[in-house]
């Protein structure tokens, strides 16, 4: 959510909670089953924080509206932590939370049954974020933030891709193996391990016979 205004430490944090506020708020209007799911977090809150940015901010659920603050004073239900690409990505390609958290995008703390009401609520949610913005505050600014927030999603992957490539060029440069030629060795090991037991299975063998010769000679 915080890929609303980029960059955010140029906007004041009342202004930006404002227009969260009333975005979600719209939403949760206009669709019921949304409004129903926003019942089920009744006296909830979310603590939302951009690291990149330094942006904090809270989600209050009160009487199936959202109120959202840059400070709240009592206890928090859920802590959820990102950069501003990860939640780019969640809002406006509808990316699933749980891949974000399993790439280490996103990390989400807090009470279970929260987290999970939460989820259910976003994957319901089928919100064009940028056609709600144009709604609430015009054309010109809901076309710009989207416009910001996917050149913000391609910056991210391309350097993402660079340091998977440069990664890769210095282990090919050092001649770590890579996955294949490490399956080949785990098989060639694993050979060599079933042609050693044989062997043994084979001295066992020999040494069974010469111990019934040699009891034979002896009587």
């Amino acid at each position: 959510m915080s890929v609303l205004f980029l960059p955010l430490r140029l906007i004041p944090q009342s202004v930006q909670c404002v227009v969260i506020s009333t975005v979600l708020n719209l939403v949760l209007l206009r669709d019921d089953k949304l409004r129903e799911l926003a019942f089920d977090l009744e006296g909830r809150v979310f603590r939302v924080h951009v690291r990149d940015q330094g942006f904090l901010f809270y989600l209050l659920f009160h009487e199936g509206q959202v109120q959202t603050h840059p400070s709240h004073d009592g206890d928090t239900d859920v802590r959820i932590t990102a950069e501003t690409a990860a939640f780019a990505r969640m809002i406006f390609d509808h990316e699933d939370p749980d891949d974000l958290v399993f790439r280490q995008l996103l990390r989400i703390s807090g009470d279970s049954e929260s987290m999970l009401r939460f989820k259910k609520m976003m994957q319901a949610a089928d919100v064009s974020w940028e056609t709600e913005l144009q709604s609430a505050f015009g054309h010109f600014f809901g076309r710009r933030v989207a416009q910001t927030a996917r050149k913000l999603m391609n910056a991210e992957e391309k350097l993402r891709q660079n340091i998977h490539n440069n990664l890769q060029q210095q282990l090919n440069d050092i001649d770590i193996p890579d996955q294949q030629r490490l399956q080949q060795w785990q098989a060639g090991v694993e050979h060599l391990q079933h042609r050693n037991q044989r062997l043994e299975q084979r001295i066992r063998r020999l040494e069974q016979r010469w111990q019934r010769l040699h009891g034979t000679t002896d009587r």
